[in-house]
């Protein structure tokens, strides 16, 4: 069974994305496209969350679930049955999916996953409709596929994630994005409440897992930088307390684990 509908957003696309989409939109007639232009600078964040809005104007209320997908990323063939799946069997799960793929030097195809296995890549990333609308849809800025997840679980849904489920990522993530944003994720830690604490351990976690002791440093540097500019926060003090909460938690279960 085909999905509803499939909204393709082209954003500022240099090669044959448009005669692409064309082609499917004429041969499919639940295949939509929209165009948009956009700033050329590959900003994480509010980039890609605008043209993913500029799709979602284009929905009704008719639906379970979405997902929003990047165009890099190859799906196993049955990725939607195993979603509509997934939320069918557990009313408690918000937001699900897969994991990443990306191809190595010598060809091969190697998880390429974050620090936590409960979390779900942003790049194909499936949500219940009524957990996306509860969380308030996806957050315009940096360390959106992140506070989603928090605040899903905040407002009592659970995250799942499928090992049988391999999306092949063709670009590694972050080749091209802006010198400038180097900060943001220092930034998006501190928009996230998380405090100077939680901020530094996740940071200096992050620099090791990535093998880049600059990242280390750029965080703190753009969480002091949002601090000191009074960076609009991008969750309430309540939702904040639960993400600190939650957050040592899981820190403390790993180091006594």
């Amino acid at each position: 069974m085909p999905a509803k509908k499939v909204v393709v957003v082209n954003d500022n696309s240099t090669d044959q994305t448009e005669h692409i989409i064309d082609r499917f939109a004429s041969e499919y007639d639940f295949v939509t496209k929209v165009n948009s232009k956009s700033s050329t600078a590959h900003m994480p964040g509010s980039k890609v969350i605008n043209a993913f809005n500029k799709g979602l104007e284009l929905l009704d209320e008719d639906y379970d679930f979405l997902v929003k997908l990047d165009a890099d990323i190859i799906l196993p063939d049955t990725y939607f049955e195993r979603m509509a799946q997934i939320f069918s069997n557990d009313p408690k799960i918000g937001i699900a999916g897969g994991f990443a793929f990306e191809q190595n030097k010598n060809g091969e195809w190697k998880l390429n996953h974050p620090m936590d296995k409960n979390h779900v890549r942003g790049a194909f990333k499936a949500y219940r409709k009524s957990c996306f609308k509860t969380i308030g849809g996806l957050k315009t800025a940096m360390g959106w596929d992140t506070v989603d997840e928090l605040l899903a679980q905040y407002n009592g849904y659970n995250i799942y994630t499928d090992t049988s489920l391999h999306a092949k990522h063709l670009r590694p993530l972050g080749n091209a994005y802006n010198k400038k944003s180097k900060l943001l994720q220092g930034k998006a830690m501190y928009t996230m409440r998380y405090g100077f604490r939680i901020t530094l351990i996740a940071s200096l976690k992050m620099a090791l897992k990535q093998k880049k002791p600059k990242a280390f440093w750029d965080n703190i540097q753009g969480y002091f930088l949002a601090r000191k500019e009074n960076a609009e926060f991008l969750v309430s003090p309540l939702e904040g307390k639960f993400i600190r909460e939650f957050r040592w938690k899981k820190i403390k279960a790993k180091l006594f684990n």
